[in-house]
């Protein structure tokens, strides 16, 4: 349980924050430690449930096991590996000290997403006629993608952990705010013409989304 101070929140709430596997206590300004017992103890069942519905961290160690686009891959530490990381077969095989191994994923990781997220993202927009201005790959809290004003796209690199028609929907999606700013039917027309069924990937995401923060 962590307790959360915001100025903007306007009254006592519980929120679940599954990248860090915990439930945080938002007190609005003003709010005192006695009201904030009392709503704890009120809701004490409801946050034992969902401390229990956390799914347990998987952290990138020899052994663990990584859903890599779809395909279940275990981590393997060869001390005399040449390239530092290098994917075979059903397998992610790492190379270097073995406090090293954390660090050496999570960038492989980084780099597939931009490299699978530019193909898919820059695909899509030739589609549609468009250019995106700039691409990132970031770890949002919230977010799995995201298309400013000014043509610039941003995915979570999370999203390689997802099967692929799930990144093929986030890319499509935030494609489609190139030309259509909004959620009205034009831009779901839209989404569905870069990706058709892409109804799979959202139910995916909205089911499923949250325990991908349990990586890394």
């Amino acid at each position: 349980m962590r307790i959360r101070a915001s100025t903007r929140a306007r009254r006592l709430a519980l929120r679940v924050e599954p990248r860090a596997g915990v439930v945080d206590l938002v007190m609005p300004a003003g709010a005192s430690q006695t009201a904030a017992d009392r709503f704890l103890s009120a809701h004490a069942e409801w946050v034992a449930a969902r401390i229990g519905e956390l799914p347990p961290r998987i952290g990138f160690t020899p052994g663990a096991v990584l859903p890599i686009l779809g395909r279940d891959c275990t981590i393997r530490h060869v001390t005399s590996l040449a390239i530092e990381v290098v994917r075979e077969g059903d397998e992610l095989l790492v190379g270097g000290p073995l406090d090293e191994i954390g660090e050496k994923v999570a960038v492989w990781l980084r780099t597939l997403a931009r490299r699978v997220l530019t193909e898919r993202a820059e695909g899509f927009a030739r589609i549609l006629g468009r250019r995106p201005t700039r691409l990132t790959i970031r770890d949002p809290r919230s977010r799995w993608g995201s298309c400013s004003s000014a043509g610039r796209l941003s995915f979570s690199w999370r999203l390689v952990l997802a099967p692929p028609m799930v990144l093929d929907y986030v890319a499509a999606h935030e494609v489609a705010h190139l030309r259509k700013p909004d959620h009205g039917p034009r831009f779901w027309a839209l989404v569905e013409r870069l990706c058709p069924g892409y109804h799979d990937g959202r139910v995916w995401l909205r089911r499923h989304g949250a325990r991908l923060h349990r990586y890394g």
